[in-house]
């Protein structure tokens, strides 16, 4: 395990070292250990040995790739809809407003969520409903690889989140019941950054500053260096540091609906993507408890002496609110759809 997650690139950049959870370890106390230590320090551990193979890892990030390959014309005919379902321009998406003067993020991205058929009572909810997908002849085998990996990564996710459960003293299926990872929202995306040198004297980042919005994420990524995080936001200055690419590994980090659960005891951590002017491809799954879970408090976040800082708050009415916050409104494109 410790070879796996090492990284052989020497250099001058400020790389962070992270904690490694083999989710194949028996040993599942050193696993409970190692990522509480993890989600105390910094919210971001590399995880291994999960079940996907890497050969179909590289199968995804070649059709990642495929897509993103495409005439912009063709991209455009699957624009995200109000489901965040589908392709995001170059500079849709605005993450950190404080620092990204008049531009958002140097990368495109494709959404691909939990598929629900239109005619379901279930599509009404705001992150429920059919994704949209590149015409079948266009791309073969695209939509089969996407779904599966959606499938594959979901499994993942539920296992690391019941390492979580039990590092926050809870029953080791807390997460597992159908109102929370047993209807998740759980959305894939892959992501292409096309090259752009970031300068962040001007504003000009991959993607801008910022914490994620929801329990968990996974990120698979190339092996071109870019993600960085900064463990202390309110350090002056902020210190950036590199997270490398591990092969075969999920970087993982908390968001910042865990942060509220947990009441802060465990962190969500800024991060962002500086661009050094090669292409870098990334694929990231984010994952939600249900559309109707109620996020309070967890029983053993809370005392006397450290009662719960934030009100009770439905997953739904939370997410939606940070996604409206950091999209371009969705008729900026009205003239690409004629």
């Amino acid at each position: 395990m410790e070879n796996q997650c090492q990284n052989g690139n020497e250099t001058l950049l400020k790389v962070s070292t992270l904690n490694c959870i083999d989710l194949s370890n028996p040993d599942i106390h050193q696993s409970v250990s190692l990522l509480k230590q993890a989600c105390l320090d910094c919210g971001f551990f590399y995880v291994v040995n999960h079940g996907i193979s890497q050969e179909f890892m590289d199968e995804v990030f070649g059709q990642s790739k495929s897509f993103f390959e495409l005439p912009l014309n063709e991209k455009m005919k699957v624009l995200r809809n109000e489901k965040h379902r589908g392709y995001t321009p170059v500079l849709d998406e605005l993450l950190d407003p404080d620092n990204q003067v008049h531009v958002g993020d140097y990368k495109e991205g494709y959404y691909i969520g939990v598929e629900v058929p239109e005619d379901d009572p279930e599509a009404e909810k705001p992150f429920y409903g059919p994704n949209v997908w590149p015409e079948d002849g266009l791309l073969p085998g695209w939509r089969q690889t996407m779904e599966k990996f959606h499938h594959q990564a979901l499994e993942v996710a539920k296992a690391v989140a019941r390492i979580i459960a039990l590092a926050l003293g809870l029953e080791v299926d807390f997460f597992d019941k159908p109102e929370m990872l047993g209807k998740p929202i759980a959305t894939l995306r892959l992501l292409h950054y096309g090259g752009q040198v970031s300068d962040p004297s001007k504003g000009i980042y991959g993607a801008g500053a910022h914490s994620d919005y929801g329990l968990i994420t996974l990120l698979a990524t190339d092996a071109v260096m870019g993600l960085q995080i900064c463990k202390d936001k309110d350090a002056k200055p902020q210190i950036w540091e590199y997270v490398a690419p591990v092969k075969g590994a999920f970087i993982v980090n908390l968001g910042d609906m865990l942060e509220r659960w947990s009441n802060c005891i465990f962190k969500s951590t800024l991060h962002r993507v500086l661009g050094n002017g090669q292409e870098r491809y990334s694929i990231a799954y984010f994952v939600e408890p249900s559309h109707d879970c109620l996020v309070e408090c967890l029983p053993t976040c809370k005392s006397e002496n450290n009662p719960p800082k934030f009100p009770p708050i439905y997953c739904a009415t939370y997410l939606s609110q940070r996604y409206k916050d950091t999209h371009a409104e969705l008729s900026l494109y009205e003239k690409h759809q004629t």
